[in-house]
């Protein structure tokens, strides 16, 4: 646990923290047990009284349990402390990064694959604002008068785009053998902290005051507690969901960054796939969820990059991440669309979801989530990879039948 703390950059104190803590609740469990075994045999000893004895006895007796019941009520109370104390410790030490994962920070990934060519434009490229302008798709000035920066309309062929790209996605998902949903948008404390998202990204969580409810940035949280506090049959695993959501960010450390357009928004609608598994499979099947994300950036007939993301880049809950990035024209560098995380049982341990063995034994589950599609940021890859001189865009193939067999998409105004 050290050198995973190192491998991320982050202190080990938290590892003394939790041992210290361990330690005291041990204690704690240990001083409660054995006030509460002397208050159950006093009171047997009292019940035991014949008739005949002595009044003095008998008060003495009673006083002595009015004193040993204010030691277990305190002894428990300090139990309940140190449990508290001790679950806060293991909850601030993010899973432990996988050996492959590149060691250092957001800058120390690894390159593991990249796949096409940037295009290379005959005339000067627009960007997706000007792009969205053109087309009618895209409506940024009303979305920061109806609800302020980072918000946007999709209109005409911009909402189309965006139930295009989900239809597709939901299909490649039912196709490979995913269970679809729709997850609610809103869950209580306990799914946002079992995920690991109110540790170091609780700053980026919107909260809706005096409801004791949080909006999700994903629908990996709703899926993950989707089995807590449940006994899965090992042998159904894996189980395979595919769910739509609204996903709602503050982007809080983002302040400055991405202003323009619709990349880092504050709502945006995503197509999530989450798996359980066995932990022996886990790692096979981050390398599927990898491929299934690669199969859908093809169909998009983008150019993109795969990244084995480093440990100190890495969220909360995860092992190893993989990021799919795409090539964005008119920022000439490759940007994240998808990613995919292998939790393994970081996130069933906090929301005790647990796997029974066919010999009847009690196993861990695994859990891990991929995207396969975040709307905003694919219609932004589309619109400039695939853009033509006069402002048309090219509809990728595969793409075609969810918009009606539309072939290009033709500028509304210049």
């Amino acid at each position: 646990m050290r050198a995973a703390q190192a491998k991320r950059g982050l202190s080990a104190d938290v590892v003394d923290r939790a041992l210290a803590a361990d330690a005291s609740r041990r204690e704690a469990i240990g001083t409660f047990e054995t006030k509460r075994a002397e208050q159950n045999k006093l009171g047997k000893l009292i019940a035991g009284l014949g008739k005949g004895a002595q009044g003095d006895e008998r008060a003495g007796l009673l006083t002595q349990t009015k004193a040993l019941a204010a030691e277990v009520k305190e002894a428990e109370a300090t139990q309940v402390a140190a449990e508290q104390e001790w679950r806060e410790a293991l909850m601030s030490i993010p899973n432990l990064a996988a050996e492959e994962a590149p060691a250092g920070g957001e800058d120390d990934y690894v390159v593991i694959e990249t796949v096409g060519t940037p295009p290379e434009f005959d005339f000067e490229p627009r960007d997706h604002v000007e792009l969205g302008r053109m087309l009618g798709a895209i409506d940024i000035e009303r979305g920061a008068k109806v609800s302020g920066s980072r918000f946007y309309f999709l209109t005409g062929i911009g909402a189309q785009l965006e139930f295009a790209l989900i239809n597709m996605a939901m299909d490649q998902a039912r196709n490979s053998g995913f269970t679809q949903m729709v997850a609610p948008s809103l869950v209580k404390p306990r799914a946002m902290e079992g995920t690991g998202f109110l540790g170091q990204a609780a700053d980026d969580v919107y909260r809706i005051e005096g409801q004791d409810l949080y909006l999700v940035g994903t629908s990996e949280v709703p899926l993950a507690a989707y089995h807590s506090d449940e006994i899965l049959d090992m042998s159904t695993l894996p189980l395979r969901y595919a769910a739509f959501s609204p996903c709602f960010r503050k982007e809080a450390g983002s302040h400055g960054k991405d202003t323009r357009g619709i990349f880092r928004v504050h709502w945006f609608d995503k197509v999530e796939m989450f798996v359980y598994t066995t932990l022996e499979d886990s790692y096979a099947e981050h390398l599927r969820l990898l491929e299934w994300e690669k199969e859908f950036m093809d169909k998009l007939e983008l150019v993109y990059r795969v990244i084995d993301v480093a440990a100190g880049d890495l969220g909360t809950s995860a092992q190893r991440k993989f990021d799919c990035e795409a090539w964005i024209a008119s920022q000439g560098r490759y940007r994240e669309l998808t990613s995919t995380s292998n939790c393994t049982d970081y996130q069933t341990r906090n929301l005790d979801t647990r796997g029974r063995l066919a010999d009847g034994s009690i196993g861990a589950v695994a859990t891990l989530n991929g995207t396969l599609c975040s709307t905003n940021r694919p219609i932004i890859a589309l619109l400039e990879t695939h853009q033509q001189a006069d402002g048309s865009v090219r509809v990728p193939k595969a793409l075609q039948p969810y918009l009606g067999g539309l072939e290009v998409i033709k500028p509304v105004t210049q």
